[in-house]
C-alpha cells in the first residue's frame, strides 16, 4: 500500500472511483483522493495545463468504447485556486484580449481553409462522371457540412491519417447513415459484428458511388443517394454520423 507521501508526488492517470472522492489505477487498486484536494472539471484547457505543470496532479479518465474523454484533474484545492486567480487576472488585460482576438481570427482562416480542402479532397474521392457533377457538388458540402466542424469527433478532424483517407472514410460513413438502414439495425453484441456490417454497408455504399462514377442513367426517385440529399434540403440539417 502506498503511503501518503508517495501518493502525493505521483502524478497519475486514472479511471473514475467506486465514489466521488475515489479514484482507479491501471492496476486496479483504489485510492482516496487526498485531503485538501479538489476536481478541477475539464473545459478549460489553459487552467488544466497550468495546474498540472505546478505539481503532481490524478487526471482523471473515463473510456467509452474506443474513446477517452476526461473527468477532470485532482489536484491541491489551493493551488487551482491560485492559478484560476493568475489566470484570471492575466486575461483581464488588453493585451490579453488582443492576443485572444489574434488567435480567434488565426483559428478561424485555418478552419475556413480546412473546410475548402476538404471539399476539394472528397470531389476528389467522388470522381462522379461529368453527367453528375451537380450531384457531386451537392454531395460534397453535405458531407463537407457535417465533419468539418471543430470538436465534431468525426473521421475528418483526424489528422493522424492523410486528409484523402478522411474524405473516403466521411463520404463512406455519411452514406452508412443516409442510404442504408444501419441506423434501425439491431446488430447482436458479438465481437467484431459491426465491423463487420459496416464493411458489408461500406461495400454496398462504394457500389451506389461507381453508378455516378461511371455515367450509367440513375432513376432518381428510385436511388438512396438522391433521395437522401432531398431531404438533406428539406431539412437543413446534416446528419449524425459515428
Amino acid at each position: 500500500m502506498l503511503n501518503s507521501v508517495a501518493m502525493l508526488s505521483q502524478t497519475r492517470i486514472v479511471a473514475p472511483g467506486p465514489d466521488e472522492r475515489s479514484v482507479r489505477t491501471a492496476d486496479g487498486q483504489i485510492l482516496q483522493v487526498p485531503e485538501g484536494w479538489a476536481l478541477l472539471p475539464p473545459g478549460d484547457a489553459t487552467l488544466t495545463r497550468r495546474v498540472k505543470a505546478a505539481g503532481p496532479t490524478w487526471t482523471v479518465q473515463k473510456k467509452m468504447g474506443r474513446r477517452t474523454f476526461s473527468q477532470g484533474v485532482f489536484a491541491p484545492a489551493n493551488r487551482i485556486q491560485s492559478v484560476r486567480a493568475e489566470l484570471e487576472t492575466e486575461r483581464s488585460t488588453d493585451s490579453y484580449a488582443k492576443r485572444r482576438a489574434a488567435q480567434v481570427a488565426r483559428r478561424e482562416r485555418k478552419q475556413t481553409d480546412y473546410i475548402k480542402d476538404f471539399q476539394r479532397a472528397v470531389l476528389t474521392f467522388l470522381d462522379f462522371s461529368a453527367v453528375y457533377a451537380d450531384l457531386a457538388e451537392r454531395l460534397a458540402a453535405a458531407v463537407t457540412l457535417h465533419s468539418t466542424p471543430v470538436g465534431s469527433g468525426t473521421v475528418a478532424r483526424t489528422e493522424r491519417i492523410p486528409i484523402e483517407r478522411r474524405a473516403d472514410s466521411a463520404v463512406i460513413a455519411w452514406l452508412r447513415h443516409r442510404t442504408t438502414a444501419y441506423d434501425d439495425l439491431k446488430i447482436a453484441r458479438v465481437r467484431g459484428k459491426r465491423r463487420q456490417v459496416r464493411r458489408q454497408l461500406a461495400e454496398q455504399s462504394r457500389r451506389l458511388l461507381e453508378t455516378y462514377r461511371t455515367g450509367r442513367a440513375v432513376e432518381a426517385a428510385q436511388c438512396p443517394l438522391q433521395r437522401a440529399l432531398a431531404e438533406v434540403s428539406r431539412s437543413g440539417t446534416p446528419a449524425p454520423q459515428t
